[in-house]
């Protein structure tokens, strides 16, 4: 796997992004503890070869990746996280590559890795059909993209709801609660191999549709 030279400036520090670093474990917990973690490691269990996760966040994967890995790189664009992130490396998984870098912008050279992970991440980046897009050059042909994605509801009322409440989502945890992330998956180019439809536990009803699945990049 080889860097390339990063495209486009990474999003300055602020107050906001720090606070959200120092709290995220914690508004996370019940979450976890009621079975988010079990979904992680459900889906987590099947990463091998040279594996890419983006916006790894605090490193909250970590614990869940298996011994058929090659390689793992780690990517997240905010200091404040990346630092948490690091820490948690140290701790447990020092043979990690970690990089400050922002999903539509990824700084790889094509068909690098042979999986790819995203797990609560593309609710709440700046522009995810790039973000998709940026995954699907940096996998190799026939590479899997792993996903754990919260996600507009099916359920019309619910979506409308949704719709809502999405500035409110926006502003408090920074994401967006109405992408249709299945779909833009698709339209990036993978072809969904499995999908599950489930329940954020823990969480608001406007935020609970939960997506977890395989996608393989085009051969």
């Amino acid at each position: 796997m080889r860097l390339c030279r990063q495209r486009r400036r990474v999003p300055s520090v602020s107050l906001r992004s720090r606070l959200f670093a120092a709290t995220y474990d914690r508004m996370n917990a019940r979450a976890e503890n009621a079975g988010l973690r079990e979904l992680r490691a459900g889906l987590l269990a099947q990463a091998e070869g040279r594996v890419l996760e983006i916006g790894a966040g605090t490193g909250l994967n970590l614990s869940h990746y298996g011994g058929a890995l090659d390689s793992l790189t780690l990517t997240e664009p905010e200091r404040p996280m990346l630092n948490r992130l690091e820490r948690r490396v140290r701790d447990g998984r020092a043979e990690a590559l970690v990089l400050r870098a922002p999903a539509e912008d990824l700084p790889f050279e094509d068909a690098s890795f042979d999986t790819a992970v995203s797990t609560l991440v593309l609710c709440g980046v700046d522009d995810q059909p790039r973000a998709l897009r940026e995954l699907r050059r940096v996998l190799r042909p026939a590479g899997r993209l792993l996903f754990l994605e919260h996600v507009r509801s099916d359920e019309p009322s619910l979506a409308r709801l949704q719709d809502r409440m999405n500035g409110f989502n926006r502003f408090v945890v920074g994401c967006d609660c109405n992408r249709s992330t299945l779909r833009t998956i698709e339209a990036a180019g993978f072809e969904v191999a499995e999908v599950e439809h489930r329940e954020l536990p823990k969480a608001p009803k406007f935020v609970r549709p939960l997506i977890v699945g395989t996608a393989t990049a085009p051969a």
